[in-house]
């Protein structure tokens, strides 16, 4: 495997804590997207460790690896520096209008933390992923 880019210093946003927030958005956007981070960096065809350092702010990366890191999480550069919040509130605007949601929305009250992440996870890659049928 090649060896990660030279990391370099990208400015964010002018609070001075812009790669706190990236860092904070690539793992977000990571788990969100049900992905390790073996399987984020072999998306992006880097090592592993350049994954961890990105999210433990040891590293920031390129722009190429901006460009990588969005198209291996599924979401454009805009989105990935903002913490893909726009495209989350986006999701739960169409999943909401779902008539099959609207119909568990009462019942979500009542799911504890673990049941929650499951049902969110699998209607999430219904909504992005369809099925195939045989």
């Amino acid at each position: 495997m090649a060896a990660p880019p030279v990391p370099q210093v990208i400015p964010l946003r002018g609070n001075g804590h812009g790669h706190l927030n990236l860092a904070t958005s690539i793992r977000s956007l990571r788990l969100r997207n049900g992905l390790s981070q073996r399987q984020l960096a072999t998306r992006m065809s880097v090592p592993r460790t350049y994954v961890s350092k990105i999210e433990n702010d040891k590293a920031t990366p390129t722009l190429s690896s901006l460009e990588r890191l969005a198209r291996a999480l599924e979401v454009t550069v805009p989105d990935l520096l903002s913490g893909g919040e726009r495209n989350r509130q986006e999701e739960i605007r169409e999943l909401v209008q779902d008539q099959f949601i609207a119909e568990l929305l009462p019942f979500v009250s009542q799911l504890n933390g673990m049941q929650m992440s499951s049902v969110l996870a699998q209607v999430r890659d219904l909504t992005l992923r369809p099925r195939r049928s045989a």
